[in-house]
């Protein structure tokens, strides 16, 4: 499995690096994905020479492919003014611009890294979002770590979870099994009666199909054998039932 991280922090040292090598260690533990980490600091220029040119440089395009053919994408980005970076934002605008559906389908974890606690719903009201407009499948569990998380309880229990979650979505589909035949002397299911059936007195009807247990509304009779509804006219069920 190709997993692909682009991890948007700026600095060096960084928590929001340290944050998405946490995340691809705990999802690469579940699979034999192969990791790719993509720094977005060091494609800025190239990012902006794509924004105003419209073409990207061989290091840009490298990345954006690695992007568009990995199987599962880890996006981490750090908060700033309430808000993903306005970097990790252009990455995904030139990648939609390049190709609108690099990411349709493709399971994708959201996390992000702040000064406090109080930016932690940044991951619902801005990463979600534009992840779902790029027509991702977001995993449930996005991971958000303000400065006080590192080293105390939870943080490690929801990047577990997170790649769990992310790992599972990017599972091969198991192939579907064959129809499994009747198991050998199980009784036969009753067959569907063919262009007939029974009225409320037990009489076949034809072009009727019957209901068990529930006896046909005069007035609402009539399956067509096309799968369609035919309305039969009250004079031909009073007769029928006179006959």
């Amino acid at each position: 499995m190709k997993l692909v991280v682009v991890s948007a922090g700026l600095s060096v040292p960084s928590s929001t690096r340290l944050l998405a090598d946490r995340l691809a260690a705990a999802t690469a533990g579940r699979t034999d994905a192969r990791v790719r980490v993509i720094e977005v600091r060091d494609l800025a220029v190239a990012i902006a020479h794509n924004l105003t040119s419209g073409f990207p440089g061989p290091e840009l395009a490298a990345a954006l492919d690695a992007v568009t053919e990995a199987d599962a994408l880890i996006a981490v980005t750090p908060v700033f003014s309430a808000s993903y970076s306005g970097l990790f934002k252009s990455f995904f605008d030139v990648l939609g611009a390049r190709e609108k559906d690099a990411l349709a389908g493709k399971p994708v974890l959201i996390a992000a890294t702040g000064g406090t606690a109080r930016h932690s719903m940044v991951l619902d009201h801005a990463l979600r979002p534009l992840f779902a407009y790029l027509r991702a499948v977001v995993v449930p569990t996005g991971v958000y770590a303000a400065s006080e998380d590192w080293g105390a309880e939870g943080l490690p229990e929801r990047i577990e979870r997170a790649a769990g979650e992310l790992a599972a979505l990017a599972a091969p589909a198991a192939p579907a099994s064959p129809a499994s035949p009747a198991s050998p002397g199980a009784p036969a299911a009753p067959a569907a009666p063919v262009g007939g059936g029974a009225d409320s007195a037990g009489r076949t009807v034809p072009g009727e199909q019957a209901v068990p247990g529930q006896p046909p509304v005069p007035g609402q009779q009539g399956r067509a054998a096309d799968g369609g509804l035919a309305v039969v006219p009250f004079e031909e069920q009073l007769a029928r039932l006179r006959g």
